[in-house]
């Protein structure tokens, strides 16, 4: 829903290991419009849309925050505006 004037949507979900933590980070990545870096923590907020035109709720990422922390892991952001988003999170091992 927000891919801008991208014609060709592109998601990708994987995964990696941080070279400094050992842990692993999940992600989702799109070609999008991106985030701004001054909104990443913003767009963790319930209902809260930026500069969205009406589209969503601002629900969507509120819920992936809070069944992350839930348990036991953090969600961040990493983009820029015009250059896609990635949305990462890791969890525990149990």
């Amino acid at each position: 829903k927000y891919r801008g004037d991208q014609p060709s949507p592109k998601i990708d979900i994987g995964y990696r290991v941080d070279s400094e933590s050992e842990e692993t980070v999940f992600f989702v990545r799109d070609n999008g419009m991106g985030i701004d870096k001054s909104q990443h923590e913003k767009v963790f907020d319930l209902f809260y849309t930026g500069d969205r035109s009406g589209k969503g709720t601002g629900a969507g990422l509120a819920i992936v925050k809070r069944i992350v922390e839930v348990h036991g892991g953090r969600v961040w952001i990493e983009s820029e505006k015009g250059t896609g988003c990635t949305v990462c999170f890791t969890l525990p091992v149990v």
